[in-house]
């Protein structure tokens, strides 16, 4: 198969070369195979953090809820609506769940009753950000953006102390952390964005509810358009910055999609 796919490419490229110029789509590929790559891994990140956290490093899971900011018990539903547990317009016993959230944010406790409430309401999503879907993603943008600035400019100016002689120096350590900030809160903001447009706003104006019901919106179509587009915010990072990236995420994508084999020992020690 790689001796194949080396001879189509050869081939292919003294195509291309006797054309002498490149399509405008050939010309971009090679420019946004970096963010596909990253894009592609962090949705396969994404789901897995909603739906397989197990395969996930604690670590990593666990820096991601940080991020996120979103009430477990909200995910733990999302989760069970996976499952089949969770179910719109029937009793499953499952409305304690989210009644206790109503009760902590002062909304309606019919809310949290799947039995009655169909879907459960943006507002649940957004939390105590009100109901409009857009200011909620800007709410996120904002909020992500602080935190990651706290994080990312004093980690610029410590990564480079040696070599901040000059004010010029200073300011690019700074401009790359705000980048950096700005990548890390278009993330947030654009998986939130994108759940409320899949299962909210655009998506039952595309598909009518006998064809796509809200119980399918809700158990996994809506976190997938999450997942697929939040990890296009890397176009806000430089070039440079997306290969590297895009190589860190990808092999914890891989892992949690590939099986993963261990020696006996290994894994008597990782048992215990």
């Amino acid at each position: 198969m790689d001796l194949v796919a080396c001879i189509i490419w050869a081939r292919w490229r003294r195509w291309r070369s006797a054309r002498g110029r490149w399509s405008r789509a050939e010309s971009l590929a090679p420019k946004l195979a970096d963010s596909g790559v990253f894009a592609a891994s962090a949705a396969v990140v994404m789901w897995a953090w909603f739906y397989l956290p197990e395969r996930l490093p604690k670590s990593y899971g666990k820096w991601i809820g940080e991020v996120a900011k979103v009430d477990s018990r909200l995910i733990e539903a999302l989760r069970r609506a996976r499952r089949g547990v969770f179910v719109y317009g029937k009793d499953t016993g499952q409305a304690p769940l989210l009644e206790s959230m109503c009760k902590d944010y002062g909304w309606p406790i019919e809310w949290g009753d799947p039995s009655k409430t169909i879907p459960i309401p943006c507002e649940m999503v957004h939390m105590s950000c009100g109901p409009n879907c857009e200011k909620h993603a800007v709410s996120r943008f904002a909020r992500t953006f602080g935190f990651a600035c706290a994080t990312y400019i004093p980690l610029q100016i410590v990564f480079r102390l040696r070599r901040l002689k000059s004010v010029l120096s200073l300011r690019r350590a700074v401009s790359d952390a705000l980048r950096s900030s700005a990548f890390l809160a278009s993330f947030v903001s654009i998986f939130y964005y994108s759940v409320c447009l899949a299962r909210t706003r655009i998506g039952p104006k595309i598909f009518p509810r006998d064809v796509v019901t809200p119980m399918m919106w809700d158990s996994g179509l809506c976190v997938g358009a999450g997942c697929l587009m939040c990890g296009w915010s890397i176009l806000v990072e430089s070039p440079s910055k997306r290969q590297e990236l895009a190589l860190f995420v990808a092999p914890r994508a891989a892992a949690t999609v590939l099986p993963r084999f261990y020696d006996k020992q290994v894994w008597f020690t990782l048992s215990v």
